[in-house]
């Protein structure tokens, strides 16, 4: 399988080198050329598999001839060992034909760790085949930079660099980062919020010449295929295990960046009966504004109790406006030359993504709100990214009759203000493996939203 760009003027790529590319070097994102598509009768037949054998079926067609079956189980079997629960992704009912599917079972307590344990796992094998050494540079709103961590801090091949807003991330997913005391973890607080983090990183893929001879970057935010690829596969366990193919099934993601529900729109492409998709977001609200008014100007972020979704440029809508397009890069390329201004889709593309796509916006107060009704009623306690899932879902589904599952991408313990807000005396302590993490000694670099500052850390830290 060959994968390309979202902008259309970078060469196609296999899929190894398009999991250590990242970003295109034309500035787009790459995706593959065509999906594998799963008939009625295949997907009947995965009814009942364990989440590793499942992943198997749904992750080997993207391979292609760079990963041997027996190396990509390997793979798949090594990033869930780590998993807290044996179900992996546990399915819990909190009202009539409403269900959370518990994502938070990983080492670092959030629904990144099924991509990045298995990105890390994957990174790993294709590095020490190639006899090279990379530089993962990252940026997070609070997951993925303890997820990524996690998951290349064994790595003998990579040294990695993660960017978060310096005191924009709660204080667990900080110290879940910055207690990595291992010589190849690096992190950088910087004095901005997420979409600056992110704007470096992508500055730093596009002018690479601050890295010493022979070192490149790689990427483990969901600009890289990897980390979707990885996500698709939730979607079809959840389903399988509600019913499909021969019952519809729908979801409600809490998202920011787009990735985790992309991941449900390709599960759909390949043939998952999904009928609704609904974009859950907080008050940094660009998504749901571009699917409910056409509206996807930027506007200055918000600070909110759910800080993993305070994004405002969401680097994997770009992934889903080359599908509405028609696949024509250079119509995506025109359309993203300046995401400073504000962006229209045309009448077509919209009603084509509303077909799919719903989207519901949640403030701080209803989180709490719905935090606080869920456990009284059901005594299930959400986290704040969660109940605004959960309140998306409940507003703005279709059908009664169909399972509606809500994905929980957060433990509560990760978001203790919220929590605390929603019910006072309520205490949730943290999973056995981290009853220490707030005696672990720190380490980070506070430095300003300065590019060049940040490529100088960088390179010193590479030469010592």
């Amino acid at each position: 399988m060959k994968f390309i760009s979202t902008r259309g003027r970078a060469p196609s790529l296999s899929f190894a080198d398009t999991i250590l590319t990242g970003l295109a070097s034309d500035g787009g994102l790459y995706v593959p050329e065509s999906l594998p598509k799963f008939s009625r009768d295949e997907i009947a037949s995965m009814a009942g598999l364990d989440y590793r054998e499942l992943a198997f079926r749904i992750i080997q067609p993207f391979v292609g001839g760079d990963l041997s079956d027996g190396e990509l189980r390997g793979i798949i079997e090594r990033s869930y060992s780590t998993f807290r629960h044996s179900a992996v992704a546990p399915l819990v009912q909190t009202d009539t034909n409403e269900w959370i599917l518990e994502l938070f079972h990983g080492p670092t307590l959030a629904f990144k760790d099924f991509a990045l344990q298995f990105l890390g796992q994957l990174f790993d094998h294709l590095l020490k085949k190639r006899d090279e050494r990379v530089v993962v540079m990252g940026a997070t709103s609070g997951d993925t930079g303890s997820a990524a961590i996690e998951g290349c801090r064994h790595c003998d091949n990579i040294d990695i660099f993660i960017l978060h807003p310096h005191n924009r991330v709660s204080e667990v997913q900080r110290r879940q980062m910055t207690t990595v005391l291992s010589d190849n973890v690096f992190n950088i607080a910087l004095e901005g919020n997420f979409d600056d983090c992110q704007n470096m990183v992508k500055a730093s893929f596009a002018d690479q010449s601050f890295l010493p001879d022979g070192r490149r970057l790689v990427a483990v935010n969901s600009i890289n295929w990897a980390r979707i690829m990885a996500q698709i596969v939730y979607y079809f366990y959840a389903a399988l295990h509600l019913g499909a193919p021969d019952r519809t099934v729908n979801f409600s993601v809490p998202t920011g960046n787009f990735g985790d529900i992309f991941a449900g729109y390709l599960a759909r492409q390949m043939g998952l009966p999904i009928d609704q998709l609904v974009i859950a977001t907080n008050a940094n609200d660009i998504l749901h504004r571009c699917i409910s008014d056409n509206d996807h100007s930027p506007k200055p972020l918000v600070h909110s109790l759910s800080p993993s979704m305070d994004i405002m440029v969401s680097s994997n809508f770009e992934r889903l406006l080359f599908d509405l397009y028609g696949r024509d890069g250079a119509a995506v390329a025109e359309l993203l030359a300046d995401r400073s201004a504000p962006m229209h889709l045309s009448e077509a593309v919209l009603g084509k993504a509303r077909e799919v796509f719903s989207s519901c916006c949640v403030d701080d107060i209803r989180t709490v709100e719905v935090i606080r009704e869920v456990y009284e009623s059901s005594e299930y306690l959400l986290d704040p990214h969660t109940a605004i899932g959960v309140e998306a879902a409940r507003r703005m589904r279709r059908s009664a009759e169909q399972p509606m599952v809500c994905l929980s991408t957060a433990h509560p313990a990760k978001f203790p203000e919220a929590v605390a807000r929603a019910l006072p005396t309520q205490r949730i302590p943290l999973p056995a493996h981290m009853q220490d993490l707030f005696e672990r000694a720190e380490r980070m670099k506070v430095l300003p939203n300065d590019l060049s500052e940040v490529h100088k850390f960088i390179a010193t830290a590479l030469d010592t």
